[in-house]
């Protein structure tokens, strides 16, 4: 098992992107990884989907260190709105990118890596309504299936998820 020892966090709030959480998850926990899933400081012990599916939080983001983890893959949906207004996440996100390790953003995940300050000079994509966003955050936006820059992994939206999660899992390799 490719993962075997590595911890990863998987950002997760109201309103996530039901397949850009659930796929990475089990996909992590299937290559050996420890996954656990990290909401906002204020979270509720459950979270919804935009489907309304749940899951349970296992940390919340002020109890989260970032020593603690290999990765942070952020989904999508509209929950990034919702993370990025939590400082406790983007400090963590912050902590997990200063300290070079694997940062991964799909769809609006690109919001969060707005807001915690990490896209300058990254080449980088996201789902193309938040283009600009990427851009005025000084990412060198690209419209491609999954985009590796240091340790930053970016992709677009749903079917880009295969290769999303490969580039994850080579990268922690």
């Amino acid at each position: 098992m490719e993962l075997e020892g590595k911890k990863i966090a998987i950002l997760a709030a109201d309103d996530y992107e039901d397949t850009e959480l659930l796929y990475p998850y089990y996909r992590m926990q299937e290559a050996g990884a420890e996954v656990s899933l990290v909401g906002t400081a204020s979270s509720a012990d459950v979270v919804h989907s935009k489907h309304g599916y749940p899951v349970t939080i296992a940390l919340k983001a002020n109890e989260a260190n970032a020593d603690d983890f290999d990765a942070v893959i952020v989904p999508g949906g509209y929950a990034p709105d919702k993370l990025r207004r939590c400082t406790a996440t983007l400090d963590f996100v912050s902590s997990l990118f200063g300290q070079e390790k694997v940062c991964a953003a799909i769809c609006h995940a690109g919001w969060v890596l707005i807001s915690a300050g990490v896209l300058q000079g990254k080449r980088a994509t996201s789902f193309s309504a938040i283009r600009d966003d990427m851009k005025n955050a000084g990412a060198g936006w690209v419209d491609e299936e999954v985009v590796i820059d240091g340790n930053l992994i970016t992709s677009r939206y749903p079917d880009d998820l295969p290769a999303f999660c490969r580039e994850i899992i080579k990268a922690l390799s």
